[in-house]
């Protein structure tokens, strides 16, 4: 944070205070010391860093005295320097912070630093150095300093390459490694490009070379693939003995070395690994943190694993021994020697490969070892009685043995279960079914001990339960298994909590997690809230604006809301337009430190207020949110602030609009002259290239720049189909055609495979199958068809080819799906042909039918062979149980009206999980609530608070005499639930209807209420919409306003629309835009601009910012560094009043809303 504006005139008024007391010093012309002549020559040259580093080297020896300001300023003026404390501190200050801000001109200063000065920069950097500077009364905090420094974007660049390049020649190489090793661990991890890994120092003494290895191996996986072959080639040359040293028939390879190179490891070659000796080989594995290295290496591949395994078993140790397993770390993998192995053994090897999860790939290879071992672990023994030795493998087993199971086995083996992760939801409803076999109603102590298993409990049981024995187990070690639960659950839970009784008492016992489904109702009902009972609760935006309109008028000191959990997202425009000046100042730090927690219109009422009571300390990101005239406030000499200000928000999420985007992005262009010129300007913009238009990645980035910022570019969560094409001409003109690359290139590339032709990807998946299996695995989103096509291509020619499985019905082995073709296709497996998928054996779809359900690609042929499968394994759909329809996921589409109605949908989690799809035709929805209905015994009337919530979509079913039957007791607790679907007009009419007898007329709703309704606010009349006050109109959800039809839309009045805020603004539709009138249109684009609306006068065109200071995130200002450094020097002119000046200027910090 910086130094607030008030704080300028306060050390001006310090400086000349003492500047009269020192009169009284008579030896104010004697001879300044030598290091204090060099600090004023420096200031005098005007080279102020230097200037800064002589007095740190000068305090690190020698007392700051009285005398000494005065004597200093004497010595400036008598050589015709005559500053004053305020020249003298804007001309630092700005000098200072063009450093901060123009990282090239301070790695300039830093190459031409006098060696001296460039040992003391090196020094402070270290972590046990310097952190504290005590002279006399005068403090400074160099920690701090040094942490701000090492925070902001590009200095970090600008210390490590002049670290690389000069400190070697002034520290020790243990220092200088510790320097580097601090710096690297502070960078986003693209300072080790290949062209850096190749420049580290090659002559090193072994310790220091010790430890930088072990920095290397510390930052392996934030390291790019290339430039971790160049670290690997950096380490080998150190430790390789010269050619003539070796006779090359063993391998140069020793313990030691396997140590040194720690996960660097992987990166041996495989003719080398088998010609390590087997003494070493032995010394390595006998070492006590062997294991805990080989648990590190992630991206082993099998060919190397099984090299390492050999030479293993080639040494002394005995790889049946079971100390031997423990010792294999990942190795365990890839355990092979199978073959005569008894089941003790089996079992021990299953325990170790629970960490088998971590691997980078093989994850199918993995998967088959266990179903091996697994079948070896229950020789001669049955399921129950080795269930509690098969450690996580028992995730692979299939319905029906799961189903085999007797509830005592289950019961004997709940320490097992509960801790396993990675089980279906199929799978958890069986085995709980199972565990609560003999108790009808579960009980706190079956609940504590289910762990993992709990998800698969039934709403129902739960609802059932003692609200007493409820209670206790979620103070329990069950509350770390809430957040597993569905929504239906939660609310089973939350219906019990709240049931009878006080409900006060039941509200402040709901765990944090849980508190964001307590109804607004329930809040309503408990007017007397304990403020401090919402620290640790999660809030929605709802709640929250209830609570802190109602704790506001009731707080003994309301300021302390600003800091109470999630209680600022209730904090409305009119509650900022009404602080004080003062107020604000002294508590923006609160909005500051929840940014994260603000809803768009919230930030920008905060950015108006900013602007109109302190906008010389307004953080520069906030200026986007402000309408885009103001960008042009913004000089040349502040674009580094507002750059890395704006760089370390979320545009997107700043600024909803795309027109005022990309206004926003032509400002950043401007700043940056044009271009991306090197990696110091990609580190300044930060986020914001994620939103250069496809322009400017095509022709503005240097090819300088080019690695640094595609390293940034992988981060982004999603690009344009512009950006995208500009992508990829830019990857095929710097790295060449895909046929080119080498496996390091490739996944360094991973992300971007999604940007490649059929044909380039095609070449990859030739040369590089594994890597573009395990790359396509890790994307989110769709992927392109070309993509999965070429996944499914290289999957089906590795993968095992099968006999024929049954010729009259026209089905070939070589097309039906595998087990481990299914597994590593992932969402490739769309690209099966419907009659491949119907060809599938009975085994495989039963190990396979719930990942074949969460495929979002599967076309309506192939959801309807998958059902036809579904009913030749497990017979017509009247037979399936709660289990079969819930593994199912999204093949239960595929069901037609009548089959859905066979369905015994008697269970609200069963009727949940199918609600979870959103395909449904009406006819579907429809028999889907018919057979609940049926199959519970339920009537409309009858149905409970949960029951709303598990049927979810399928509510939108109903009709309009269904939903008046539905009880106002049970709707008004989860209409925000309701509020989140999107029905059709009438079913919203309907359930608007339903929300006036619980909230009243829509005349009396609040800015909460519109919250908390969602969707159904968008059932408004024309005549309720328009007697709506425009201070309501930015409460209603982006939802309901996209779900206004467009002709109601029409009717709102140009002041409502203006009034809608940012967020709102840019969910209005093209339909609703269409049929607006020219007034209309100019509000809506006030609302998007992010124009004033609610009270205050708003800012004229030509209103200029100053000097905003640069904010290092987003809360914060500017130049907290370089004030801090300039104003240090200014402090030390005031000794005698130095504790006093440090502590107003905390003071005046904190009351402009900034940290000291």
């Amino acid at each position: 944070m910086s130094l607030a504006p008030a704080a300028f005139p306060l050390f001006l008024l310090l400086f000349l205070s003492h500047g009269v007391a020192s009169q009284r010093i008579p030896s104010s012309r004697q001879d300044l010391h030598p290091l204090l002549q060099n600090m004023a020559e420096e200031i005098i040259e005007g080279r102020y860093l230097n200037a800064f580093l002589d007095l740190l080297q000068f305090l690190s020896t020698h007392a700051w005295t009285a005398d000494l300001p005065h004597r200093v300023l004497t010595y400036l003026n008598s050589h015709n320097a005559p500053f004053t404390m305020s020249s003298l501190q804007v001309t630092m200050e700005d000098h200072l912070e063009q450093l901060l801000y123009q990282p090239q001109r301070l790695l300039a200063d830093l190459r031409a630093a006098s060696a001296q000065r460039f040992r003391i920069i090196m020094k402070s950097l270290l972590e046990d150095r310097l952190d504290r500077l005590d002279s006399g009364n005068l403090v400074m905090d160099l920690g701090e300093i040094r942490e701000q420094a090492l925070g902001s974007p590009g200095v970090n660049r600008s210390l490590f390459v002049a670290t690389l390049e000069r400190c070697f020649q002034v520290l020790s190489p243990l220092e200088c490694v510790e320097v580097l090793g601090r710096l690297l661990r502070g960078s986003s991890g693209n300072f080790l490009q290949p062209e850096v890994a190749h420049r580290l120092p090659t002559d090193l003494r072994e310790d220091a070379f010790k430890n930088l290895s072990a920095v290397l191996g510390e930052l392996y996986d934030r390291t790019p693939a290339r430039a971790r072959r160049a670290c690997y080639s950096w380490m080998t040359r150190a430790l390789r003995p010269p050619e003539n040293v070796s006779d090359g028939s063993v391998s140069w390879v020793t313990a030691e070395t396997l140590w040194i190179l720690g996960r660097y490891m992987v990166h041996l070659p495989l003719e080398e690994i088998r010609r390590i000796s087997p003494i070493e080989m032995g010394l390595f594995i006998s070492y006590d943190n062997a294991t805990k290295q080989l648990d590190t290496i992630y991206d082993v591949t099998p060919e190397l694993a099984q090299a390492f395994l050999e030479r293993i078993g080639s040494s002394s140790f005995d790889m049946r021994n079971i100390s031997t397993i423990h010792r294999l770390g990942l190795l365990v993998c890839f355990y092979d020697d199978l073959e005569p192995l008894d089941a003790a053994l089996a079992r021990v090897l299953l325990h170790q490969m629970i960490k088998c999860s971590r691997l980078r790939s093989s994850r199918a290879a993995v998967q088959q070892l266990k179903a091996d071992l697994l079948h070896i672990a229950k020789e001669n023994q049955t399921l129950n009685d080795t269930l509690g030795s098969l450690s996580d493998a028992i995730v692979g087993l299939t319905h029906r043995q799961l189903e085999s199971l007797s509830p005592e086995a289950v019961h004997r083996a709940i320490s097992t279960l509960n801790q396993v992760s990675g089980w279906a939801k199929s799978q958890l409803i069986i085995l709980s079914a199972k565990y609560l076999a003999h108790e009808q109603v579960p009980s706190f102590h079956s609940l504590s001990q289910m762990g993992a298993l709990l998800a698969g409990l039934g709403t129902q049981a739960l609802y059932s339960m003692e609200h007493r024995e409820l209670l206790q187990a979620l103070r329990s070690t069950v509350s770390l298994h809430l957040s597993e639960l569905s929504p239906v659950q939660q609310q089973g839970i939350l219906s019990k909590l709240l049931e009878g009784g006080d409900p006060a008492a039941g509200i402040a016992q709901i765990p944090g997690s849980f508190f964001k489904e307590v109804s607004l109702f329930d809040l309503w009902r408990e007017p007397q809230f304990n403020a401090t009972a919402l620290k640790d609760k999660e809030l929605r935006r709802g709640q929250a604006l209830f609570l802190y309109e109602q704790l506001w008028k009731t707080a003994d000191v309301p300021e302390q809301l600003l800091s109470i959990g999630q209680l600022v997202k209730g904090v409305t425009c009119s509650h900022i337009d009404a602080m004080s000046t003062d107020f604000f100042l002294a508590h923006v730090q609160h909005f500051e430190n929840s940014f994260s927690l603000l809803s768009p219109n919230q930030v920008n009422c905060l950015a108006w207020k900013y602007w109109e009571v302190s906008r010389s300390s307004m953080p520069p990101f906030l200026l986007a949110t402000l309408p885009a005239r103001f960008l042009a406030s913004v000089p040349a000499s502040r674009c580094g602030p507002f750059l890395v200000s704006l760089g370390k928000s979320r545009l997107d999420h700043l600024v909803l609009d795309s027109h005022k985007r990309s206004l926003v992005l032509r400002k950043v262009q401007e700043c940056l002259g044009g271009s991306v010129a090197d990696e110091f300007a990609v580190d300044i913009m930060g986020g914001l290239l994620c939103h250069l238009p496809g322009t400017a990645i095509e022709r503005d980035i240097s090819p300088r720049a080019w690695a640094s910022a595609l390293h940034s570019l992988q981060g982004c969560p999603s690009l344009s189909s512009e950006q995208r094409a500009a992508m990829r001409h830019r990857l095929l003109e710097q790295s060449g055609p895909p046929e080119n690359w080498t496996a390091e290139m490739t996944e360094d590339l991973g992300p971007f495979l999604a940007l490649l032709s059929g044909s380039e990807l095609h070449s990859i998946a030739l040369k590089f199958p594994d890597i573009l299996q395990q790359t396509a695995s890790t994307m989110a989103g769709t992927l392109p068809p070309a993509l999965l096509w070429a996944v499914f291509e290289s999957v089906r020619n590795s993968s095992k080819r099968t006999p024929s499985l049954d010729p009259v019905s026209g089905c070939h082995g070589d097309a039906a799906p595998s087990s481990d073709a299914i597994f590593r296709l992932a969402e490739a497996n769309a690209c099966w042909k419907a009659e491949d998928l119907l060809c599938m054996d009975e085994d495989t779809f039963l190990k396979n039918v719930e990942l074949l359900g969460t495929i979002r690609g599967f076309s309506h042929p192939q959801l309807m062979a998958l059902k036809e499968k579904a009913i030749q394994v497990w017979d017509a759909p009247a037979h399936w149980r709660e289990y079969h329809i819930v593994a199912l996921g999204r093949t239960a589409l595929a069901l037609n009206e009548s089959e859905l109605e066979q369905l015994d949908l008697s269970s609200i989690d069963t009727v949940a999980s199918l609600g979870q799809q959103t395909e449904w035709t009406p006819g579907q929805a429809r028999s889907i609530l018919k057979a609940f209905l049926e199959d519970s015994g339920c009537g409309i009337q009858d149905l409970k608070s949960f029951h709303l919530v598990g049927l979810g979509t399928i509510l939108c079913a109903m009709n309009s005499t269904e939903i008046s039957l539905i009880k106002i007791s049970e709707f008004r607790v989860v209409v925000a639930r309701i509020g989140t679907l999107l029905c059709s007009s009438h079913v919203l009419v309907e359930f608007k209807r339903k929300a006036e007898a619980v909230f009243g007329h829509p005349a009396e709703w609040t800015g909460s209420v519109l919250q908390e309704l969602g969707t159904i606010a968008a059932a408004l009349s024309k005549e309720e919409l328009q007697g709506l006050h425009k201070e309501l109109m930015p409460y209603f959800q982006p939802s309901a306003i996209r779900s206004l039809p467009a002709e109601l839309f029409q009717e709102l009045s140009p002041a409502q629309i203006a009034s809608l805020g940012p967020e709102n603004a840019a969910a209005v539709t093209r339909a609703q835009r269409r049929r607006l009138s020219a007034p209309q249109l100019q509000s809506l684009e006030r609302a998007l601009d992010g124009a004033k609306t609610h009270s205050g006068p708003d800012a004229p065109a030509s209103a200029s910012p100053g000097r905003p200071p640069a904010s290092g995130a987003p809360a914060g200002a500017f130049s907290s560094w370089c004030l801090r450094l300039g104003c240090f020097l200014l402090l030390l002119m005031a000794r005698p009043l130095c504790e006093m000046a440090l502590t107003l200027h905390f003071l005046v910090s904190q009351e402009a809303g900034q940290g000291f």
